[in-house]
């Protein structure tokens, strides 16, 4: 067998395995459109991006929902994103909207109960907007070197935790991050103790006040939206791992399972810094 025969065989098990993981919880993706996006501004650019697209065009086809894929920024017009009825942010990181314009009609989707899924440098996607960073839960800062950690399990019944592992100890990179927002509900943590100690004191120094665990995956509703990030898949690799694949399943699922027709009568941003109604009220 031919090293590229060998390359389809092994997807099509992971496409496979996928599936038969997912059968235990209704595929709440079935006739969804999801939008790709992978801009990155000014700044490092992941090589895993390809092969993230490639992981969610393949899901797609396993489980009956349409994949949209883009980097135009373009895009977030209101017009399109009422046909979208989630979006992937696959390490998007900096800034990856030109105008103001478009960030209030990311905000307006969002608002009117749109869904997303946020890929690993995620949280280092749009540092200066306030908004984007409460609504993504944080901004990234800083990670030790790529190395294999464990990751916890702490929400077991959570329904993006299906076929998850309670302890995940693979190769990645442990994001640490600033301005941390309070309302994000962590359901999968880095064990900090399980990095190599080469890099403890700046861990330790970022880490603040969180002792062993840190969070690496999390979910909220905010303003109107779903949001469900991990902080994992920084490898190429992860995107034809079985494991990892279907923790990107089951967090598009659950934001799938949450978002219905998008209504925008509950859109009530006019600009980019709008106050949060929840918070200022």
């Amino acid at each position: 067998m031919s090293m590229n025969h060998y390359r389809i065989f092994l997807l099509t098990l992971v496409t496979l395995f996928s599936s038969v993981i997912c059968l235990h919880a209704e595929n709440a993706l079935k006739g969804k459109k999801v939008l790709v996006y992978t801009k990155n501004g000014e700044g490092f650019v992941h090589d895993n991006i390809p092969y993230a697209v490639a992981c969610v065009k393949r899901l797609g086809e396993a489980h009956g929902f349409e994949v949209e894929v883009s980097d135009d920024p373009a895009v977030f017009n209101e017009s399109y994103l009422k046909g979208i009825d989630m979006m992937v942010f696959t390490s998007t990181n900096n800034e990856v909207f030109d105008t103001d314009e478009q960030r209030l009609a990311f905000r307006r989707y969002m608002q009117a109960g749109g869904g997303l899924v946020g890929i690993h440098s995620v949280v280092g996607t749009e540092r200066k907007w306030d908004w984007f960073k409460m609504m993504i839960g944080g901004r990234f800062v800083w990670h030790p070197r790529f190395q294999k950690f464990r990751i916890n399990k702490l929400d077991h019944s959570h329904a993006s935790m299906e076929g998850v592992p309670n302890v995940w100890e693979k190769e990645d990179e442990c994001y640490l991050m600033h301005e941390l927002y309070p309302g994000i509900r962590v359901i999968m943590a880095h064990d900090l103790e399980s990095l190599n100690k080469d890099q403890e004191e700046r861990v330790r120094e970022l880490a603040g006040n969180f002792g062993r665990f840190y969070p690496a995956v999390w979910h909220q509703d905010f303003d109107g939206g779903v949001v469900w990030v991990t902080a994992l898949g920084h490898h190429i690799k992860d995107y034809e791992d079985p494991e990892f694949v279907n923790h990107i399943y089951q967090g598009m699922n659950y934001v799938a399972g949450k978002v219905e027709q998008r209504d925008y009568s509950h859109a009530y941003a006019t600009d980019r810094d709008t106050p949060v109604r929840f918070l200022s009220e």
